[in-house]
């Protein structure tokens, strides 16, 4: 599997405090042996970096005592990697957080989504009617938006593809996105790609009534070892969010437990897609 310089920055960024703790130091105190300000390393930290620099990263394992070569040696290669651009950098036009590179190198992505097909499972007539029911991007923006979501996909075409669990809102299947010959479409491809052996899809009908994810959708990121806990992505109209602590991602598990639990079986959701894209596709 390639690595992602997402989840490595992030690693890094985790190290980094490991050993800072290990040391027994302080923020105050690293800043001040540095001659740095206290917001610098604060920023290295929260992993809110770009390209991290070699060089500062010597520096702190010098002021972290860190003389075994072999470690050193794994920190400065893992900065180097965690510098890498991954296909998405060509898109930071169209990406507004790192969701694409945490997709990258997540092993299983559990996803709810309310209103609308989960992105890794959408057709580009479906993308393309979404993108354009905002009415405020031109014909080319609506294009490459569409062109970055489907590059997105290729994760699952790869040999080594996540395990991609996904509840979807019974509302998201019968919302005409893009007319009935756009949605039954994308309704046949849901169902062909839920009979992959790495994708299940659960569908939670309207009669089911009130259920844990009212708020809103979500999805949690999970990867291979202990170095890169589960991460949960939330996106709003304006901003996306990456949610880490403990707590949280225990939270949302939770809540993707409870909404599996209420929805119909992967093979029930399978035959009910199915035949939501045959009624469209006769009518």
């Amino acid at each position: 599997m390639t690595g992602s310089p997402t989840v490595k920055r992030r690693r890094l960024s985790a190290e980094l405090i490991r050993l800072r703790e290990q040391a027994g130091l302080t923020h105050d105190e690293v800043a001040k042996r540095l001659d740095w300000s206290r917001g610098r390393l604060t920023h290295m930290e929260q992993n809110k970096w770009v390209l991290p620099d070699i060089g500062n990263i010597r520096l702190l394992l010098e002021v972290y005592g860190v003389t075994d070569i072999a470690v050193r040696d794994a920190i400065i290669d893992l900065a180097r990697q965690s510098r890498e651009r991954g296909w998405w950098a060509k898109y930071k036009d169209v990406f507004g957080g790192s969701l694409p590179g945490f997709e990258a190198e997540a092993t299983q992505i559990r996803t709810v989504e309310l209103v609308t097909i989960p992105g890794l499972l959408q057709t580009a007539g479906y993308a393309t009617a979404i993108f354009q029911a905002g009415q405020v991007l031109d014909q080319a923006a609506v294009q490459r938006r569409v062109e970055g979501r489907l590059t997105r996909q290729t994760i699952l075409d790869r040999d080594d593809p996540p395990q991609i669990w996904a509840v979807i809102d019974e509302a998201a299947l019968r919302k005409m996105v893009g007319g009935p010959k756009v949605m039954a479409e994308q309704l046949a491809h849901l169902a062909g790609m839920a009979t992959r052996s790495n994708i299940a899809v659960q569908v939670l009908l309207d009669s089911t009534g009130a259920h844990a994810a009212m708020g809103s959708g979500f999805v949690i990121l999970d990867f291979a070892g202990d170095l890169d806990p589960s991460i949960v992505y939330l996106e709003t109209p304006t901003d996306n969010l990456f949610l880490e602590r403990p707590e949280e991602v225990q939270a949302y598990t939770l809540t993707f437990n409870r909404v599996v639990a209420a929805a119909l079986t992967v093979e029930e959701s399978v035959r009910y897609v199915a035949s939501l894209a045959d009624r469209l596709q006769h009518e």
